[in-house]
């Protein structure tokens, strides 16, 4: 006991902690207890004293009429249990009594005082309980309102009643503790309930023995713990539900299966209590005689507060503090001071461990404990005990802001101390990008390579880190420690960056390149993209196999499975990589031709086609850079045109101008491939095609285009460019024959051409009059105009077929005045025969019925035809002869659709426009009278005119 420090954690409280019991209580105390905001005294009067938090009196009652020598608070319910003398109802039974007090119910006595409803009355010796002096007392609450009650005797018995006292519905029986004989060492002087589960267990104490009852065993199971006891006021019970006895020697612990730990403080224990995790003696010392009270913290080793005292008759805790009432009624209050003033207390003597164990073992929150290590951790680093300081910052981890502890030891010479805080600040998955920056620059510094191989390769899980990755790399790196900054990104899935050391800090591309052959094909996608162009610098024909892998990789299983594209417009499409071949156009070349060549309906075709077609057709593959990759080397090649169309390459190199020739003959393939004669537009971009052409002067691939999409004036105009007139007849013959499609049209532009040309043409000029003259294309004024303009032309060109239109002409016009004649004799017998009906009788001849062919017979019907009918054959149409009138309705019907033709502007110009000789289109029409009327009311009138006369007839 005098190894243990003393501190002062407690202090007297109510004016210096001494006080005196108020004067209304003037008997002897002779019990005392406290609970639920009271604190209850009972007198040898038998008066029951209640008193507030100030130790001021509140109010008193009779409760027993001699004395009370035993009082209990009950925690669940505002009830005071006592035990005291009453009168005697008969010399044979014992005025002993127990009654239960609701102090909720106070009843009216008298004019000036209250006493609480006394709701049980029970006596304790009966014939089969006999009597004997009772030396300690205990209440359990079970479930309200069974209560049960133990009560200790002299005779080394305790009665236990069970049951609800107010309805009488209780229950005895009686515990055997100790049968030793022998005065004053079998009286029970303890007692303690413990709820083990669902197991009640009673602790017993005699000076001799302490036994162990299980009271859910019926008879209760006695289990003797120790021969050895204590007298009455030593036993207590524990926060744990410890039992606890003191002895002259030693203070012991005792769990349910017997003697736990002792501890060895010497003197004589006349009060032994317990006070949250204190432990509460009141020591006599036999040397001064003298009394002493002290505060056992005993889990830290220290005397919390110590203090002589007076003789002690009670001692209760209620109120957060400890309050000792004297035998000469003076009272003593001892409080808990708080946490911070007791740290002061310690931080102003440096007793920080002792501080450090007091805010654990009292449970204080977290940042209170962190807040004490740093003080010690500070007053550490004061000293220069840096090892023993940073074990402490360590402890504040998740507390105390890391840039604290670091910005103290970022000395070099402290870097072995930063290395451990930032090693146990990463353990702890507290460590940010900063803190992982510096930590791998410690070990880097320091070229300890096995705890970087620990700090990088050590994971909490599969896949888990406890640090920022991308900076765990990045550092790497910088430190070039590239395996390491591989192996992080590589159990990270950082693919990026596992690749961005490979190619830019390693140059291992072919490692790169296997690596990436194992990823994913989505993921491999990704860094392909990104990586691409360095990968095609250096392994372009790896790069193009890892690719050609990528974008058809089981393309012969998916045509099995599907034969509607789906599953190819899953696989990566060969234009996501055009990007990395930007500054290497043969190997963009090479790879899109491996992908057309094994994927014939991808669904980007169009874009690879018009891709290669831009390839091929380039003269020098003039990417932007091209001169750089030739390492300065300028292979740009002119290109010329010559009068036979061909093209002709100006450089030195013969090797560059047989790859361009080459690739114009694939470019040509591929216009011609993509664009089969059953599809009505290429798989690939015309418009685009055609600038391609025109820009890289590529001649065939712009005659096929135009020809393919019948531009046939843009076809000769291109012959007319190079004046190849030998070509221009050639293609004339096989794109101006009407019959095959053509558009015989050419032909005049083409003598237009010969026509301006300025130089002499004969022989091409009579060539082309042949053609115009077999198709009769152009009038001959129109033929002698065009040529005219040429002045290297003579009149000898053009003779002979002059000479053969004008007889040709002189041909039809005597046809033609032939035919007037005999239109115009026609006309005149017509209107002869018109104005002989108009004008003359007609007689009717016929014998039969042009009908029934039976001999004609009144009623009959004559028509102006010369046909008659019976009336009976004609029916209902006697207007109109049945044999005329299928032929008069065939001319009318041929009437009415010339008229409505007329109408139809949009068919008279198509067929003007269409027809070889557009005046005979229109004299056709003025010749069926359709365009000869001039207005709506005209037409009606002439309309009106003819059917009256045919009614007339």
């Amino acid at each position: 006991m005098y190894q243990w420090r003393k501190f002062e954690f407690f202090e007297e409280k109510l004016g210096g902690g001494k006080c005196k019991i108020p004067e209304e209580i003037s008997g002897k105390i002779e019990c005392a207890s406290s609970g639920r905001g009271k604190l209850v005294i009972g007198c040898d009067d038998g008066t029951v004293s209640l008193l507030d938090r100030g130790l001021n009196f509140n109010f008193g009652f009779q409760a027993h009429s001699s004395s009370a020598f035993f009082l209990q608070m009950l925690k669940q319910r505002n009830f005071l249990v006592s035990i005291g003398e009453d009168e005697q109802i008969s010399p044979q039974q014992s005025g002993m009594c127990l009654k239960v007090f609701d102090l909720d119910k106070m009843q009216p006595e008298g004019s000036s005082t209250t006493s609480p409803d006394c709701i049980g009355i029970l006596r304790i010796f009966t014939n089969q309980f006999p009597q004997a002096k009772i030396t300690s007392f205990l209440v359990l609450e079970e479930a309200p309102p069974i209560l049960l009650i133990a009560i200790g005797l002299d005779n080394g018995c305790i009665y236990c009643i069970k049951g609800d006292i107010a309805r009488e519905r209780i229950t005895r029986f009686k515990l055997q503790v100790d049968s030793s004989s022998g005065e004053g060492n079998s009286s029970v002087t303890g007692l303690g309930f413990r709820l083990d589960g669902q197991a009640l267990l009673l602790f017993a104490v005699t000076p001799n023995s302490v036994s162990l009852f299980s009271m859910q065993n019926q008879p209760p199971r006695r289990q003797l713990l120790d021969q050895i006891g204590c007298n009455v006021n030593s036993v207590a019970m524990s926060d744990r539900s410890e039992l606890i006895i003191g002895r002259p020697e030693a203070v012991y612990f005792y769990e349910v299966d017997g003697r736990g730990p002792c501890w060895a403080f010497e003197g004589e224990k006349k009060f032994l209590g317990w006070y949250r995790g204190y432990l509460l003696c009141v020591i006599a010392d036999q040397r001064n005689g003298k009394n002493t009270f002290n505060i056992y913290d005993l889990k830290n080793r220290l005397i919390a507060h110590s203090l002589v005292v007076k003789e002690v008759s009670h001692m209760l805790c209620e109120w957060g503090n400890i309050i000792l009432i004297m035998t000469d009624k003076s009272a003593l209050c001892i409080g808990e001071k708080d946490m911070e003033s007791k740290l002061d207390m310690l931080f102003k003597k440096n007793l920080y461990t002792v501080a450090i164990n007091l805010v654990q073992t009292q449970q204080a929150d977290a940042s209170a404990t962190a807040e004490v290590l740093r003080k010690y951790g500070d007053h550490l680093y004061s000293k220069q005990d840096y090892d023993e300081a940073m074990a402490q910052y360590i402890n504040t981890i998740g507390h105390l802001e890391p840039s604290y502890v670091i910005q103290k030891f970022l000395d070099a010479q402290r870097i072995y101390n930063l290395t451990n805080y930032l090693e146990n600040l990463h353990e702890k998955g507290l460590a940010s990008k900063d803190h992982t920056t510096l930590l791998l620059n410690c070990y880097t510094k320091l070229k300890d390579v096995e705890k970087l191989n620990v700090f990088i390769k050590s994971e909490d899980g599969v896949g888990e880190h406890k640090f920022d990755v991308e900076t765990a790399i990045r550092v790497c790196r910088a430190a070039n420690y590239h395996e390491h900054a591989m192996y992080v990104a590589k159990k990270a899935g950082r693919h990026e960056w596992y690749l961005k050391i490979l190619l830019e800090d390693l140059g291992r591309y072919d490692e790169a390149l296997q690596y990436i052959s194992s990823l994913e094909p989505s993921q491999a996608g990704v860094t392909l993209k990104e990586y691409g162009k360095i990968l095609v610098e250096h392994k372009p024909a790896e790069t193009i196999n890892i690719l050609m892998r990528l974008c058809t990789e089981d393309i012969e299983l998916a045509k099995r499975v599907t034969s509607n594209g789906g599953y190819l417009s899953m696989l990566p499409s060969p234009v996501d990589f055009l990007n990395i071949f930007i500054h290497h156009p043969q190997s963009l070349m090479d790879f899109l031709e491996k992908y057309a060549d094994k994927v014939k309906d991808s669904p980007a075709q169009v874009e690879i086609h018009n891709t290669l077609l831009e390839l091929y057709l380039s003269i020098d593959l003039n990417f932007p850079s091209i001169s750089q990759v030739n390492n300065g080397t300028d292979f740009n090649i002119k290109a010329r045109t010559v009068s036979n169309g061909k093209l002709a390459v100006d450089g030195k190199n013969s090797s560059i101008e047989k790859d361009t020739l080459e690739r114009r003959e694939k470019g040509l393939r591929l216009l011609k491939s993509a664009w089969p004669a059953d599809l009505e537009h290429p798989l690939y971009d015309v418009d685009l095609a055609i600038i391609l052409c025109e820009m890289n002067a590529f001649k065939e691939g712009l005659l096929y285009l135009y020809e393919k999409m019948k531009l046939f004036k843009e076809v000769i105009a291109c012959y007319m460019q190079v004046h190849d007139h030998e070509g221009l007849i050639a293609c004339c013959e096989r794109l101006g024959d009407s019959g095959k499609g053509g558009d015989p049209t050419l032909w005049a532009d083409l003598l237009k051409y010969f026509g301006e040309l300025g130089e002499d043409c004969s022989k091409e000029v009579k060539e082309v009059l042949k053609y115009i003259e077999r198709d009769d294309i152009l009038p001959p004024i129109i033929v002698l105009q065009t040529l005219s303009r040429n002045p290297c032309l003579t009149l000898s060109v053009i003779k002979d077929y002059i000479a053969r239109k004008l007889e040709q002409e002189s041909k039809l016009i005597e046809e033609d005045r032939r035919a007037i004649e005999k239109y115009q004799e026609d006309t005149m017998a017509m209107r002869k025969e018109i104005q002989d009906l108009r004008t003359n009788a007609r007689i009717f001849q016929l014998s039969k019925c042009t009908a029934c062919t039976f001999t004609l017979d009144l009623p009959a019907v004559h028509f102006m035809c010369m046909h008659s009918f019976h009336q009976r054959c004609l029916g209902d149409n006697e207007k109109e002869c049945p044999e005329c009138a299928p032929e008069y309705r065939s001319v009318m019907e041929m009437k009415r659709s010339l008229e409505q033709n007329s109408k139809d502007q949009d068919q008279f110009f198509q067929q003007v426009k269409s027809s070889k000789d557009g005046f005979s289109v229109i004299a056709e029409y003025f010749g069926k009278g359709v365009i000869s009327k001039t207005s709506n009311g005209s037409t009606g009138t002439a309309r009106s005119d003819s059917v009256s006369s045919s009614s007339g007839f």
